[in-house]
């Protein structure tokens, strides 16, 4: 008799679409909501503390996007060959792949962590923040970089398991870990009981080991055979060619991550032209944006494991068919959700912040952005679908032209014209999400990617 490992790898290769995407994809977006709820968890505490806590998470968050490139192009290498090796039922190269990936996440943890422990104050002076919050947000990312080598290793982990077809256990892993940062956050936060009362920065330390224990928990499932890959000791040592061949797709995707990262900074510095309070308004409506897309990375993600596994089995029309079935559920999602936002846009920031000046800017940036989310779909999720492919170099090109050639000049001259500042910046926002979203289809529909090598 088959196990249910075995049936649910061949859904992903035979059988319906919609099953086989629904498979990977459900277990996906609970665990991305889980991951992004420990950000949510930590903004909702330290909200409570005032615009200055908020807005130093905010920025945090923002720098910590700048330092991670390469942890998602090593994700993306790593999805790329797993998912082809199993298709191609070659589980000791999938295997290979898996462990080579975790050992360069644990390298680059570590000198990120170096690097980046030195440089947390000069970095929030660099995007315009006032000194209380360079001293509060500089002390959360501090703390977050020490803790970057077990996020890197978990985040690669759950990546292997994904690329093999095995959403549930990333999915059982990050609900760990959210209920743990549930339980500390209060504790450091306030100083409950023995804890002492470390304020923003005590988020920080209970998301830090939060991740600890469940990256501890994710390469344990790799090693014990309940996964659909099992990693064994003989493969962890360093294997050059193959870690090339996992950078090789990697450090486009690394490219494309380090010019979101970086625009994100420079997004955030012209925001932050305009005051605490619009860095506060935009850092609260960012987070529900990040969940209103966390649909778009769960389909995205299943259509990269169904698109790599089919290349792997040999049925590239099979794959297609799968990348554009998942790109239109996602824009139904987008548009529910849209809809939602646009119309509660007040009482969901208020919920994280009452202050009435950011209320009011967090609302414009809800009912402007939000309808334009439903064209991301296209970018996000026929992006992870290429990506699956090993094709990383053209969303990377596309990535760049249409967040620097178009959305930072465009934010920089609205800023100037439009009255309030802020809402034109809101207006760039919305621009290039449809012109990455439309660029990204036209070179998909190319078929390029159908022969591309891993």
């Amino acid at each position: 008799m088959r196990s249910a490992n075995e049936k649910n790898r061949e859904l992903i290769t035979e059988g319906p679409l919609a099953r086989g995407i629904g498979l990977l994809a459900a277990p996906m977006l609970a665990g991305a909501v889980l991951q992004n709820l420990q950000s949510l968890i930590d903004l909702f505490w330290v909200g409570s503390l005032g615009p200055g806590a908020v807005a130093s998470v905010a920025m945090a968050g923002t720098i910590l996007m700048i330092l991670f490139p390469m942890l998602m192009g090593l994700s993306t290498g790593t999805v790329a060959l797993v998912a082809r090796a199993v298709g191609g039922k070659d589980w000791e190269e999938a295997g290979r792949a898996a462990s080579q990936s975790i050992m360069l996440a644990a390298v680059l943890g570590v000198l990120a962590g170096v690097i980046g422990w030195h440089y947390s104050g000069h970095l929030f002076r660099l995007l315009g923040a006032e000194p209380a919050v360079v001293t509060d947000g500089g002390a959360y990312l501090r703390i977050s970089l020490l803790g970057s080598f077990t996020a890197f290793v978990l985040f690669i982990g759950n990546s292997a398991l994904q690329g093999a077809g095995d959403t549930l256990r990333p999915m059982y892993i990050m609900a760990t870990a959210n209920v743990l940062n549930i339980v500390l956050d209060p504790l450091f936060i306030f100083g409950l009981g023995p804890f002492p009362r470390m304020g923003v920065s005590g988020a920080a330390l209970a998301t830090v080991l939060s991740q600890a224990i469940a990256a501890v928990v994710s390469v344990h499932t790799l090693f014990s055979g309940r996964a659909h890959l099992q990693l064994n000791p003989s493969q962890w040592k360093p294997d050059p060619a193959l870690a090339w061949r996992i950078l090789r797709i990697g450090i486009p995707g690394s490219g494309q991550m380090l010019s979101r990262s970086l625009m994100s900074a420079v997004l955030m510095r012209i925001v932050a032209g305009c005051g605490t309070v619009a860095v506060a308004a935009y850092g609260t409506g960012l987070r529900f944006h990040m969940l209103i897309l966390m649909p778009a990375f769960a389909l995205g993600g299943a259509a990269a494991t169904m698109v790599g596994q089919n290349l792997g089995a040999g049925r590239p029309d099979r794959a297609h068919r799968a990348a554009w079935l998942a790109t239109g559920i996602d824009a139904l999602f987008m548009a529910c959700f849209s809809v939602l936002l646009m119309g509660f846009a007040a009482p969901l920031i208020r919920v994280f912040n009452a202050d009435p000046a950011v209320v009011e800017i967090g609302v414009r940036y809800l009912r402007i952005v939000s309808p334009f989310y439903i064209p991301a779909a296209l970018g996000i999720v026929l992006g992870r679908a290429l990506n699956g492919a090993g094709d990383s170099l053209a969303p990377m090109i596309i990535t760049i032209l249409s967040l620097w050639g178009l959305q930072v000049p465009l934010a920089v001259w609205l800023s100037h014209v439009w009255q309030p500042a802020t809402q034109g910046i809101w207006w760039a926002i919305s621009a290039a999400m449809t012109v990455n979203g439309l660029l990204t289809a036209g070179w998909f529909e190319t078929g390029r990617w159908r022969h591309e090598r891993v």
